[in-house]
């Protein structure tokens, strides 16, 4: 089966340091992740112009945000790309919870008539940006995609904001009506603004490893608390395209990332999930995770979007779906009020509904953390005694 091949995007001189004077769009759009990109095509689709720049020129490394729900293939969807995804993603409906190797529940998203979309597929969060960029192109005079632009920094005065970015060729003046901070959970843009990233560190770390191998698992969910394999910890295992398989791996708050990360560690813990299977290590990685936000999302001609407002475990996939709810409530008022159909006031129902929004996510997902990594002590003891009652 035929694997992704990551391939550059063409860098091209901005016209205002190839002599072609200065350009300005209604929002200039920080970060061409899935959000940023989906903003802009949102935003097109209502005659809105935006200019997308990213200090990047290559789709996301690794499948980062996999697990898309039936919302967001909804928006997606309205954007031009749904059944693409649909036709590429592995549609899953049945979730399994073991404790060691006993099955103790298991759930079943039944498909509902009359619906487009499942409940859930798993596509690679670089699959995603590829068909966001490749839809780009159908609005050649409203979406400008400049790759290798990189934010310096962004202010705001009585003409609208500016962002002072720097390229390969050298550095310049962007202007526009508005910005929007798509630039993730590291936003350089939120801590220019010194914004508070308000919540709770958990100290937990985790290996996410993609690997490549043949196997005869169902597209199933499935989720091991303390198994044999990984004694006293626990692990997530979702079949993805291409023969690729995420396994996630408790592995204590005490763990060395840049250890933990070598193939000759990640190599022997995979064997023991995978039974024998031969195998190839396509991604690794070691995190550990955060249920954050700032205050307010709206600051004046600034908005925050997506993991730059808001952030979550990756338990639950509250993250990459939540920034696109943040789009899909936000694009269509953003250009009413670009285009003078409504007062920027429309815009302060974005910051409340989707603070709200982000509360409730954070709750939850910090809620299923703690279940599954809990405090030593009385966290642990519920925890167990909950296993034991399933």
């Amino acid at each position: 089966m035929a694997r992704y091949q990551y391939e550059p995007f063409d860098y091209v001189t901005p016209p205002e340091l190839a002599g072609a004077g200065s350009s300005s769009a209604p929002v200039i759009i920080v970060g061409a992740g899935p959000i940023g990109l989906a903003a802009a095509i949102d935003l097109a689709t209502h005659g809105v112009a935006s200019i997308v720049v990213d200090d990047n020129n290559v789709v996301s490394v690794g499948s980062r945000a996999i697990c898309w729900a039936k919302r967001s293939l909804e928006i997606f969807d309205r954007l031009g790309i749904g059944e693409k995804m649909l036709a590429k993603g592995v549609t899953w409906k049945l979730g399994r919870v073991y404790r060691g190797d006993c099955e103790v529940y298991n759930f079943d998203l039944l498909p509902e008539d009359g619906h487009k979309f499942p409940a859930f597929i798993n596509l690679q969060q670089y699959y995603v940006e590829q068909y966001l960029v490749e839809r780009c192109a159908d609005f050649p005079d409203l979406i400008d995609l400049r790759f290798k632009n990189r934010v310096l920094s962004v202010g705001q005065d009585e003409a609208g904001v500016f962002a002072e970015i720097e390229t390969p060729d050298g550095a310049y003046t962007l202007r526009g009506d508005y910005l929007l901070a798509c630039d993730g959970a590291n936003s350089r843009i939120r801590r220019q603004f010194g914004l508070d990233f308000e919540g709770r560190h958990f100290e937990e770390r985790f290996l996410i490893a993609d690997v490549e191998m043949q196997a005869d698992f169902p597209s199933e969910r499935w989720f091991w608390f303390t198994p044999t394999f990984h004694p006293g910890q626990s692990a997530l295992l979702h079949k993805q395209p291409d023969n690729i398989y995420r396994i996630d791996l408790q592995l204590g708050p005490d763990a060395d990332p840049e250890e933990e990360k070598k193939p000759e560690n990640v190599i022997p813990r995979i064997e023991k999930v995978v039974g024998g299977r031969p195998f190839k290590l396509d991604w690794v990685s070691v995190y550990s995770f955060n249920c954050r936000r700032i205050d307010r999302f709206v600051h004046d001609r600034v908005i925050f979007v997506g993991d730059s407002a808001h952030v979550v475990s990756p338990f639950g996939a509250r993250g990459g779906n939540g920034g696109m709810h943040d789009v899909d409530n936000l694009c269509w008022k953003l250009a009413r009020v670009v285009t003078g159909s409504a007062a920027p006031d429309l815009l302060e129902s974005y910051n409340h509904e989707r603070v709200h929004g982000a509360d409730e996510n954070i709750r939850n997902s910090s809620w299923t953390s703690r279940f599954m990594s809990p405090e030593p002590g009385v966290e642990t003891a519920f925890r167990n005694a909950a296993l034991s009652l399933a």
